[in-house]
């Protein structure tokens, strides 16, 4: 879940003698998702400050990451044993867990923990049957749609089936005055998103058991309605050379129908254009069934020397809990992953839009070494579809990238 709303921020960080730590002196890097007085860093301090108010005996120590550079850091501290965080909080947790280096879940965390998180995201978080990791929280997406523009268009409801969502867009697109019907994000920045919401909307998947599986008829049908879309003319100009983060503001700006939004649009709209009339929709499908693209960030834990694992165990469970992990979430502006934190939040407005798309949701294949190759190919690749490129020989060519 790179969001690529983190700003460079200072760091408060653990240096190179992590092995002369007592055992219960925590590591913990972090990237930072929000800046500012009131960001993650500010969160993450507030945090472990009541922890050790609570466990004066255990101290945490905080590095403090943007998302530009989080990984070429990782990559440095994984190099000894003694710069090794002792937590970390990424996205991608699966090479670490082949490379046995992390704990198993079930020993860093309750089993009240455990049995609380969502179950798809515990799988998500699971590596050959075994959870490594711990969702941080979630990101789906949902129809986004402008109320007004639905009024003036004549249409009732939000659309269910994409024959619905192609007969709204029209109407929209016809209303004139530069208002685009659907905003359809094919660029470089993140095509696999709206792609993977599509061909999932039409069963399809990208991987099945260890094998990635681009070519298939089901993805096919899933571009190939993409196209289709493009090819109405009921798409914001040049959908295939557009980023995500353009469709989302002119649609802030009320110029687009309809998006495929996340869970930070809410906050960017009562940020840019509060006065914004627009409602949430479950994401249509072929069928009408709902489906969509989910998306979680990891804490995980380094098992180094075995010594840390009961303080690092008393943190975490300490940060799961229902009041802690909720207002760590919901400033943020994410979905939890908690069925307490969900509970707590249900009047939140994120979770109201976002949290029943959680039963819904589908990953990408991560855990799959060649889903990066894959990923770069689509993002890459797709947007020459809505440039005249067959769907077909698009994802026959991904499929190549991933071998």
């Amino acid at each position: 879940m790179v969001t690529g709303l983190a700003l460079a921020i200072s760091s408060c960080g653990f240096g190179s003698n992590d092995n002369a730590d007592s055992d219960t002196t925590i590591s913990f890097l972090a990237p930072a998702y929000s800046d500012g007085a009131n960001g993650t860093k500010a969160l993450w301090d507030g945090i472990i400050a009541d922890f050790q108010k609570k466990n004066p005996d255990i101290k945490v120590n905080l590095q403090m990451e943007s998302w530009n550079s989080i990984n070429d850091v990782v990559r440095t501290k994984l190099q000894s044993k003694s710069t090794t965080p002792d937590i970390l909080n990424i996205d991608a947790y699966a090479s670490f867990a082949s490379d046995g280096m992390l704990y198993p879940a079930t020993e860093i965390v309750s089993p009240q923990v455990i049995s609380d998180i969502q179950p798809g995201f515990a799988k998500n978080a699971s590596l050959n049957g075994t959870q490594y990791a711990l969702p941080l929280f979630a990101s789906t997406r949902t129809l986004f749609y402008n109320t007004d523009l639905f009024s003036k268009a004549g249409v009732a409801a939000p659309p269910k089936t994409w024959a619905e969502l192609t007969d709204t867009a029209k109407k929209i697109q016809a209303l004139g005055g530069g208002v685009s019907g659907y905003g359809l994000p094919l660029g470089s920045e993140e095509a696999q998103g709206e792609t993977s919401i599509w061909t999932f909307g039409a069963g399809g998947q990208w991987a099945e058991g260890d094998k990635i599986t681009v070519d298939t008829p089901a993805n096919l049908e899933g571009v190939r309605a993409m196209r289709e879309l493009a090819d109405a003319g009921v798409t914001q100009p040049n959908p295939g050379a557009t980023d995500r983060k353009d469709v989302i503001n002119a649609f802030i700006q009320g110029k687009i129908g309809m998006i495929e939004g996340l869970p930070p649009t809410i906050g960017q709209i009562a940020a840019k254009n509060p006065a914004l009339k627009y409602s949430t929709a479950p994401t249509p499908t072929k069928s009408g069934t709902p489906v969509t693209l989910g998306v979680a960030d990891h804490l995980m834990a380094f098992k180094k020397d075995g010594k840390k694992t009961e303080s690092i165990k008393k943190f975490l469970d300490f940060f799961y809990t229902a009041d802690v992990y909720s207002n760590f979430v919901s400033k943020e502006g994410f979905i939890p992953i908690t069925n307490s934190a969900a509970t707590k939040l249900a009047a939140d407005p994120v979770t109201k839009a976002f949290g029943s798309t959680l039963a819904v949701a589908q990953f990408y294949p991560s855990n799959n070494p060649k889903w990066a190759a894959a990923q770069g190919a689509i993002r890459q690749q797709m947007g020459t579809i809505a440039q005249g490129t067959d769907p077909a020989q698009v994802l026959q060519r991904i499929q190549e990238a991933a071998k």
